[in-house]
């Protein structure tokens, strides 16, 4: 039972129609999944899925000096960022550690839309507005309770919506993002994705989400099939792709997470985080994200124990589940440094030592 001030996205009535398990997530009652998640997990990898993201946060930063804002406030560049591109990015702590991993969009050259994950929403307006207040010309603007967002992912994701629009979506590059009317409704339209298939989703007006997911949904057909929350954890899983609480929290820096890259020093002025990130930079983590493979049927799960042949403890998981694609349970798993090299691991699961068999990330790469 949801507690009384649990958020409802504008599709949630949709969702009650279609017969969806919902659960409590970030403070909003989202779907779980509509029947089967294997199948809506295997609908995405062949043919398409639909997703219901409107939970998430948008957060604009407008005005002359909104990039400069950006670059104060996160470790990427974001004034450096073309109009009508995106970059996944992160805000941290002084100490390094990750606050949020976000993805921003530069919407024009004075305006950005930061999307933040919900858990994390108001720590990251909060912050935005904190880290920009020293900049006179960067106004921040929360219109998360303005958008709703709706995903279409899956190798049949562009044809399913040239039927509903015009714009060029055959040019539109990955990480990228256009304005343009979808079945008639304004909207922005970005190459972007939490499954690793090719897909878009789309930012329209919270009053417009139940239209643009019943026109989506007549266009798709049977290649189409909605997809809760299970299946997206499934997808992202095996694409490698970090969640936050689980492979990022505020104690785990970019570089514990092997995404040392999305820290950018070659940038004006100070940015919060960069002396420890700076520090950290040339010294080896202390851990190390890795894949792993269990040989068995018992499913590797978050906070389990990862230990060497004699049991010694060496490492944790943080997120684990069965691979519809790969037929066999996987999981994300942080290893000490000092057993970076071992091969012969296992997880303990309620005593037993399961073994497993390490792998590099991603477990899943789609074919172009």
């Amino acid at each position: 039972m949801s507690v009384p001030d649990t958020k409802k996205t504008p599709l949630h009535e949709v969702h009650d129609e279609l017969g969806a398990t919902v659960t409590e997530f970030a403070g909003y009652l989202m779907p779980l999944r509509y029947g089967s998640e294997t199948a809506e997990h295997q609908a995405v990898r062949t043919s398409a899925g639909l997703f219901d993201l409107s939970h998430m946060g948008e957060i604009f930063l407008t005005g002359p000096q909104a990039g400069a804002a950006l670059d104060h406030a996160l470790i990427g560049h974001l004034s450096g960022l073309a109009v009508g591109r995106a970059r996944y990015t992160m805000i941290c702590n002084a100490a390094g550690g990750v606050l949020d991993d976000l993805i921003v969009y530069r919407l024009a050259a004075e305006t950005y839309m930061v999307v933040a994950n919900a858990a994390n929403a108001a720590t990251v307006r909060a912050q935005l507005i904190e880290r920009a207040s020293g900049f006179d010309n960067a106004t921040v603007d929360d219109r998360s309770d303005s958008y709703a967002l709706i995903a279409v992912q899956g190798p049949r994701a562009q044809g399913i919506l040239e039927k509903l629009t015009d714009a060029p979506l055959a040019d539109l590059k990955y990480y990228a993002i256009l304005a343009a009317p979808v079945a008639g409704i304004d909207a922005l339209v970005a190459r972007t994705g939490y499954t690793g298939e090719d897909g878009f989703e789309l930012f329209v007006s919270a009053g417009d989400a139940v239209r643009l997911w019943q026109a989506v949904t007549e266009a798709g057909g049977d290649d189409l099939r909605p997809a809760g929350l299970s299946a997206r954890d499934t997808l992202r899983l095996e694409a490698g792709m970090p969640l936050y609480g689980n492979e990022l929290t505020a104690e785990t820096t970019p570089y514990d997470a092997g995404l040392g890259r999305t820290v950018k020093f070659d940038k004006a002025g100070d940015f919060v985080g960069r002396t420890a990130l700076t520090a950290l930079a040339d010294t080896p983590p202390g851990r190390t994200l890795v894949g792993l493979v269990a040989r068995g049927r018992r499913v590797p799960r978050h906070g389990y124990d990862i230990v060497t042949s004699d049991g010694t403890p060496c490492g944790i998981v943080t997120s684990g589940a069965p691979s519809p694609t790969l037929g066999k349970p996987i999981a994300m798993a942080y290893i000490d440094a000092g057993h970076a090299d071992d091969t012969d691991l296992a997880v303990d699961i309620r005593g037993k030592h399961e073994p497993v068999d390490k792998v590099a990330l991603p477990f899943y790469r789609r074919t172009p």
